[in-house]
């Protein structure tokens, strides 16, 4: 087989599945796997796929993060009723990371009157968290038009001085192989530092996000816990993990 026929065969298994094996394109190819190795580089430089460990997985094309604007207004019913789910993981005298974004946003009213502390780098997070309140630390940093984000050097810089009891994170999409991801290289490193400072971690998504992989990997699947709502059951027993569902959908 021709070397575009392969690339051809890879894409449009890709299309239908989503995620394939090297060894189940060498099978379906009859290449052998260092072919494919090398089909899956040159599809990577294309910017058609994403390598991930004993495979590839379909890369989302939407390079740029989504605005808060944009955000806001989708799935709002699922992002409240999950923010409440995470909400009630925390304890009196946490403190806790609330990454920025339109679902942990959501989870702010529920925290009314507890005995709390809060790091965000999320600035349209703060009026909402005065408004309740709760004590507040905010990151430096650069602010990101779109999306309200403190991020670079600065806000990483900033985060290092923290230490958290749980960290409640939003992401773009998760995979069973590509783990959590966002679009943009500096907020997935301001997440992934954020995950590394917490005892525990945990990322909001409805259904909409599963299956989906952006440019910016965040970490892997197993180490967070994912607060999510509306999956098969059989899509929950593939992702192979502690799991909180909300309840009342399905």
């Amino acid at each position: 087989m021709l070397t575009q026929q392969r690339h051809e065969v890879i894409l449009k298994l890709l299309h239908e599945k989503q995620t394939a094996t090297i060894q189940e394109i060498a099978d379906l190819t009859l290449a052998s796997e260092s072919t494919i190795r090398r089909d899956l580089t040159e599809l990577e430089k294309q910017q058609k796929l994403e390598r991930v460990h004993g495979g590839a997985v379909l890369a989302d094309q939407q390079l740029e993060e989504p605005s808060v604007l944009d955000k806001s207004a989708k799935n709002l019913q699922e992002k409240i009723q999950l923010a409440k789910t995470a909400a009630e993981l925390i304890e009196e005298g946490d403190y806790i990371y609330l990454d920025a974004g339109t679902t942990i946003i959501q989870m702010i009213p529920f925290l009314k009157d507890r005995d709390i502390q809060v790091v965000t780098n999320g600035l349209t997070h703060v009026q909402p968290l005065m408004e309740y309140g709760i004590t507040t630390y905010l990151t430096g940093g650069l602010m990101k038009a779109r999306t309200g984000a403190l991020v670079g050097v600065q806000a990483l810089n900033s985060l290092q001085a923290y230490q958290f009891d749980k960290c409640f994170l939003g992401v773009n999409g998760f995979h069973e192989m590509a783990g959590y991801t966002t679009p943009d290289p500096e907020e997935a490193a301001m997440k992934r530092l954020a995950a590394a400072q917490a005892q525990e971690t945990y990322v909001l998504a409805d259904y909409t996000k599963y299956g989906k992989v952006t440019f910016s990997k965040v970490i892997d699947l197993h180490e967070a816990g994912l607060i999510t709502a509306g999956l098969p059951d059989e899509v929950m027993t593939a992702l192979g993990q502690q799991t909180t569902i909300k309840g009342g959908m399905s």
